[in-house]
């Protein structure tokens, strides 16, 4: 099988170094950056190059690039791509991308499955790209009601292939729903954190509890930006959660409640052991 990856960086480049890595499929990448292509060259992370001309000849499209590019590109390339063939997205928002290329892509006779690999690294770009960055990593796909079962199938079969240990269908609301809790919050707690007038004087006095916190605040504003924005509703209602949590928190240490405090925090342990025995 032929794979076209449009988009080497760090999500796109990992793909194809555990293509290359895994499975025995050929894969071709497009990239406006000629540093990206040369280097995937190089590494023999890719078979060769791919130009929008191309794609009709790749039976699986991954467009890895941030989601208002990704939306720009299908729709650009919408009769460029291989008839009865496979285009997926790897965007971290879900409704706002297949709302907006599904049907067009249908018209053409192409399949679009939104998905989402859910792996990354605070470092962005084909330079920090690893053969390994999906292993013990979810594979999340939200396939419509019209998408055969065959090709759910082969996009499933593909993921284990590559190297992620679970796949998981979801439908795009769910996605965004649960998305907003498990990931993007945390960046947005992250960001928020390290604003402390605290964080320049924290030398000598952090370990890995600052360390597991502050990690994601190193981020791709531009792309988080588009992440938030897409996905506006569901982090604002989970933002609203944080807060009324953290109120509850502060007004207890305030007032010297040290019942109500243990209480809190009682609760807290108990719900992260319940979350997880059901991993």
């Amino acid at each position: 099988m032929k794979i076209g990856i449009v988009g080497l960086g760090l999500i796109g480049g990992s793909l194809a170094k555990a293509i290359k890595k895994n499975t025995d499929h050929s894969c071709f990448a497009l990239d406006i950056d000629r540093a990206a292509i040369a280097g995937a060259v190089a590494q023999e992370a890719i078979d060769g190059e791919l130009t929008t001309d191309t794609l009709h000849t790749c039976d699986i499209v991954m467009v890895c690039l941030h989601p208002a590019q990704t939306i720009r590109f299908i729709l650009d390339n919408k009769a460029n791509f291989k008839k009865g063939g496979i285009v997926i997205d790897s965007c971290g928002v879900k409704t706002s991308i297949v709302e907006a290329v599904e049907a067009p892509l249908k018209e053409e006779g192409v399949v679009f499955i939104g998905c989402h690999p859910m792996a990354g690294r605070e470092f962005s770009g084909f330079a920090y790209s690893v053969d390994n960055l999906f292993e013990r990593a979810s594979f999340i796909m939200t396939p419509s009601d019209d998408t055969a079962a065959k090709t759910v199938r082969e996009i499933s079969q593909l993921a284990y292939e590559i190297g992620f240990a679970k796949v998981v269908t979801s439908t795009t609301e769910e996605h965004d729903r649960i998305i907003a809790f498990t990931s993007q919050l945390a960046h947005v707690v992250s960001s928020a954190y390290v604003k402390s007038p605290s964080l320049l004087k924290q030398a000598g006095f952090s370990a890995g509890s600052f360390k597991d916190l502050t990690r994601v605040a190193k981020l791709n504003e531009n792309m988080w930006t588009e992440l938030f924005l897409m996905n506006k509703q569901p982090l604002v209602d989970e933002l609203d959660c944080i807060i009324a949590r953290l109120t509850e928190y502060r007004d207890a240490i305030n007032a010297g409640d040290a019942d109500g405090l243990r209480e809190l925090l009682k609760a807290g342990r108990e719900l992260k052991e319940l979350s997880n025995n059901q991993q």
